[in-house]
């Protein structure tokens, strides 16, 4: 019987068959919980799910949303098409 390593994300213990897809994952997690905090804080009434939800869409979408702080404002409308990080979090 043949042995399949796994690697578990710390913050919602997903499992992926790569350590760099985990650490992929785990960040930007971490990315999407300090987004959420921030607009808490900016934004008093936002409720806690909807910070969270926006939280994780700005997370997966972070390379357009850094192209289109730089002055590419047509990133804005690929936001939300499937990247990298989150194909690992509809995978996991």
């Amino acid at each position: 019987m043949a042995v399949i390593a796994k690697w578990m994300c710390d913050r919602d213990n997903s499992m992926f068959d790569s350590k760099k897809d985990a650490d992929a994952y785990d960040k930007m997690l971490e990315l999407a919980e300090n987004l959420t905090l921030l607009l808490q804080k900016h934004v008093p009434s936002a409720n806690e799910k909807e910070a969270e939800d926006f939280g994780i869409f700005l997370a997966r979408n972070k390379d357009q949303l850094a192209l289109a702080c730089k002055g590419k404002i047509e990133e804005l409308e690929t936001m939300g098409e499937t990247t990298n990080v989150a194909k690992l979090a509809v995978n996991s």
